[in-house]
């Protein structure tokens, strides 16, 4: 090829490389072009937008009333109920006959129906019923404790997706290949280890051995440093995985290459392009990893003894509570339908793609 030739390759527009993959060379910032153009971008577009919203808003309301409906019928299928357990056991001095009056009178012997068509006008009304065992409102029983968990779950996702996304970073851009194995090495064992192994070495090394930190409890900060690191290990595997492979897909399209033919640097080219293309399927695995935390918890805080939602959920099974572990089931699927919504909303600031594609089809 000719010097000329070059010169004019090199003057070329090349627009992918300069708004990333699927943004038109027409196109400025800010500015799609075709259906989602100026005309998309007005008052027309932000109806679409709240149409989106408000769909994503029923499905969300169709999950919790499925996933109403399955808890009410599995727990109803368990044989026995909390009331006989709590009122016929080891020194009880209620005959049968009464307890089979009591349980008449709590409903317990109506029709499969009408229970359920009595507890789902409940919460429709925001009623989750009382704990059988402490009398307490189900929704006082789960505000009560929800801080606690939400507290140590919130900072295990910061951490551990920070720490995915450098050690993701590292593996995609470094040259050398004997660290790039090392960190490749580490998603597998993070997610292969379970959570409650990690909390007993954890407690073990850190809390008995060194004597660091506490090893229960839920006084002050340093209690619940452990708990944090060991529910942010597996955050940390799956963030890494999934963002390496990201990034090395997003590194190898043709726009990057053209990006780092024009004179763009690699810290640039990695910026502008690799970091938000590539964070779009590990926001997706976020935010079920968020959601999944809840049976992390569980082990977690059993294991450190603290109080929070897991060891609620142990508490309600143990007992056979059934209204408070409904309750329980009910709080976990609104988390999940929270989170998914929140990610929905928030994957078109990163992939310009998916913005445009809502208002062609909205």
């Amino acid at each position: 090829m000719s010097a000329t030739e070059l010169i004019a390759a090199g003057n070329a527009p090349a627009p992918d490389a300069d708004h990333g993959p699927g943004a038109p060379a027409s196109a400025g910032p800010g500015e799609p072009s075709g259906p989602g153009g100026p005309a998309a971008a007005g008052r027309p577009a932000r109806r679409r937008g709240g149409w989106y919203v408000l769909r994503r808003l029923g499905e969300g309301v169709l999950v919790l009333w499925g996933t109403f409906t399955l808890a009410f019928a599995l727990l109803q299928r368990l044989p026995g109920d909390a009331v006989s357990i709590r009122l016929g056991g080891e020194g009880a001095t209620l005959s049968t006959e009464e307890i089979a009056r009591i349980r008449a009178e709590m409903g317990y012997d109506d029709p499969f129906l009408v229970r359920y068509w009595r507890d789902l006008v409940d919460l429709v009304q925001g009623d989750l019923g009382h704990s059988l065992f402490s009398g307490e409102p189900v929704v006082s029983a789960i505000t009560r404790v929800v801080p606690h968990t939400a507290f140590i779950a919130l900072v295990a996702v910061l951490l551990g997706g920070a720490v995915g996304l450098v050690l993701g970073s590292v593996a995609a851009t470094t040259r050398s290949r004997r660290l790039r194995c090392v960190v490749l090495a580490l998603p597998p064992l993070g997610v292969s280890i379970p959570t409650f192994a990690v909390a007993l070495v954890l407690i073990q090394v850190v809390a008995f051995s060194w004597r660091l930190l506490p090893s229960s409890g839920n006084d002050g900060l340093a209690a619940a440093i452990l708990p944090i690191l060991t529910l942010s290990l597996p955050v940390i595997a799956t963030v890494t995985q999934i963002f390496t492979r990201s990034l090395d897909s997003v590194l190898a399209q043709g726009y990057v290459a053209t990006a780092v033919t024009k004179g763009a640097g690699r810290r640039r080219v990695l910026l502008a392009h690799g970091l938000r293309n590539a964070a779009g399927p590990t926001l997706t695995v976020a935010g079920l990893i968020a959601g999944n935390l809840l049976a992390g918890a569980i082990v977690t805080e059993t294991v450190f003894a603290r109080e929070g939602l897991g060891r609620l959920t142990v508490t309600a099974v143990t007992q056979r509570d059934m209204p408070l572990l409904q309750g329980i089931v009910l709080f976990a699927a609104l988390v999940f339908v929270v989170i998914n919504i929140l990610v929905d909303l928030a994957y078109p600031l990163l992939d310009r793609r998916v913005r445009l594609e809502g208002e062609r089809r909205w």
